[in-house]
C-alpha cells in the first residue's frame, strides 16, 4: 500500500478508535484533551489553555509576573499539555502564545538553582553528576519534542523577548509570527551552559544558514525581527501583538478548516528528515556531564 494510503488508514483507524473510547467512558488521551480545553487553565498552574474559535486550541504560557520564564513545572505541563492535543480528535491546529510583556525569559533560573547546586554539592562524583543531569535534561528535551511530535500544526506567535529556551520551544513549532520589537536570543553561552534542548539541531534546519547558526550561538547577540524575517525563522512581522494574534488565529482556522488526515499524515512526512537528528537525544545527555 502506498504510504499515504497507509498514514491514513492509520489515522483513520485512531479516531474511530478514539470516537468509541470517548463513548464508552474510557480514561484515554482524547477524553482528557476534552476536559482541558473546556475547563481552561484550572488544569494548569504555568498554562492558559483555551478554544478561541472551533478546531483551534490556544495555549498561552501564563506566567506574565516572571516573564513567562520555564520552570519545572512548565516542562512537565508541556509535556501533557500537546500529548492531550496530539489525541484531540476536536483539536485541529494550535496557537501557542505568550502573556505579558515577554513571549518568555526562557529558563526559570531561580527555579533551576537548587538543581544546579544539587549537582555541585560537596562528594558528588562526576558519573553521578553526569547521571542527575541526564535525568533532569531529558525531560526537558521531551517538552519540546512533544511539540513536534504533536499531530497538529501548531503556530508560535511571538513578541519582544523570546530568550534561550524560547528558541529551542519555537523552532520546534510549524510556523512562526512575530511582531516587530521581537527579539530572540540563544542564551546559554552568557550562562557557562549549552544550548541543550533543541535548538542546535532545529535551528540549522530552520534557517538554512550553519554559520549564523553559530555565529548567534558563541555570541549570545540579539536577533532582531526583521532580521528574523529575513533567515526565515519567522514567516512574518506585525506592528503589534493583537493584530498578530488576530491573523495568526485566522491562520489556525484555515489550517483547521482542512481534511484533518492530510494535515496530520503531512506534518508526520515533514518529519521524516529529522530522523537522524533525533539521535542527538541519546548523546547529548552524555556531553553535558562534563561541563
Amino acid at each position: 500500500m502506498p504510504m499515504a494510503g497507509c498514514l491514513r488508514s492509520l489515522l483513520n483507524r485512531s479516531y474511530s478508535v478514539s470516537r468509541v473510547l470517548v463513548s464508552s467512558g474510557a480514561r484515554q488521551l482524547s477524553v482528557s484533551a476534552v476536559a482541558m480545553a473546556t475547563e481552561g487553565s484550572r488544569q494548569f498552574e504555568t498554562l492558559e489553555v483555551t478554544r478561541p474559535s472551533e478546531w483551534v486550541v490556544q495555549v498561552q504560557l501564563n506566567r506574565p509576573e516572571k516573564s513567562n520564564a520555564m520552570n519545572m513545572a512548565f516542562f512537565r505541563e508541556m509535556r501533557e499539555c500537546f500529548s492531550l492535543l496530539s489525541s484531540d480528535s476536536q483539536c485541529r491546529s494550535v496557537l501557542l502564545t505568550g502573556a505579558g510583556k515577554n513571549f518568555t525569559a526562557g529558563l526559570d533560573l531561580q527555579d533551576a538553582a537548587g538543581l544546579f547546586q544539587s549537582f555541585n554539592d560537596e562528594g558528588t562524583d562526576v558519573a553521578r553528576k553526569a547521571f542527575h543531569i541526564r535525568n533532569m535534561v531529558k525531560p526537558m528535551q521531551d517538552s519540546f519534542t512533544a511539540i513536534e511530535k504533536c499531530r497538529k500544526p501548531v503556530i508560535a506567535a511571538v513578541h519582544a523577548a523570546c530568550v534561550g529556551g524560547g528558541v529551542d520551544l519555537t523552532t520546534a513549532c510549524d510556523i512562526r509570527l512575530c511582531t516587530s520589537d521581537a527579539w530572540f536570543s540563544v542564551k546559554e553561552v552568557d550562562l557557562g551552559l549549552a544550548a541543550d534542548i533543541g535548538t542546535l539541531q532545529r535551528l540549522p534546519k530552520v534557517v538554512g544558514n550553519a554559520s549564523l547558526v553559530r555565529e548567534l550561538v558563541y555570541t549570545g547577540r540579539k536577533l532582531m525581527a526583521q532580521e528574523a524575517l529575513m533567515v526565515g525563522l519567522v514567516s512574518k512581522v506585525y506592528t503589534d501583538r493583537e493584530g498578530m494574534v488576530a491573523d495568526a488565529l485566522k491562520l489556525a482556522e484555515t489550517i483547521a478548516s482542512k481534511s484533518p488526515v492530510a494535515i496530520q499524515a503531512t506534518k508526520v512526512i515533514f518529519h521524516y528528515r529529522d530522523f537522524m537528528a533525533r539521535q542527538y537525544y541519546v548523546r547529548v545527555p552524555l556531553w553535558l556531564g562534563v561541563l
